[in-house]
């Protein structure tokens, strides 16, 4: 109908009320809360740590530290600051997901999403995570057997 939609929170919701099946953001109240709090959680603490250290020191992004039509100087200490976010977001994932096939809600859900998209964007500030991530190693494997993973 001409409708544009511009944010990933939008483009979700119309989804998944267009397509209900599989359910991406859970069934029950509980899974439905799990999958939006892990889906923040990776977005505010691992996609952000990841914009933080790559917009205050990538060349490209001189003066462009933060979005928007004012240019913002690159900080250096929030770039390591960013990186030790990330790291610390690593971990923690790592640990979330000991015992687990997914990230939240039993099943696979736009947590898993975004979780594999913040894991691999992770590449562009140079931190993956390493072989002591085990749990995360074993869900990252898990998630490329997916047909939708397939290149």
């Amino acid at each position: 109908d001409g409708h544009v939609l511009t944010d990933n929170a939008g483009i979700l919701a119309w989804a998944e009320a267009q397509y209900p099946d599989p359910p991406l953001l859970g069934v029950t109240p509980l899974e439905k809360a799990d999958i939006a709090s892990w889906n923040a959680r990776i977005e505010a603490e691992g996609f952000a740590a990841i914009a933080e250290a790559l917009r205050n020191s990538a060349p490209g992004m001189k003066d462009r530290a933060l979005t928007g039509p004012i240019n913002y100087a690159q900080i250096p200490e929030l770039a390591a600051r960013g990186m030790a976010r990330l790291a610390a977001f690593i971990d923690l994932f790592d640990a979330h997901l000991a015992g687990r096939d997914f990230v939240a809600g039993g099943r696979f859900s736009v947590a898993d999403i975004t979780g594999v998209v913040a894991t691999d964007f992770a590449r562009v500030v140079r931190l993956k995570p390493g072989e002591q991530h085990v749990n995360l190693l074993a869900w990252r494997a898990r998630m490329a057997e997916r047909p939708s993973m397939a290149l």
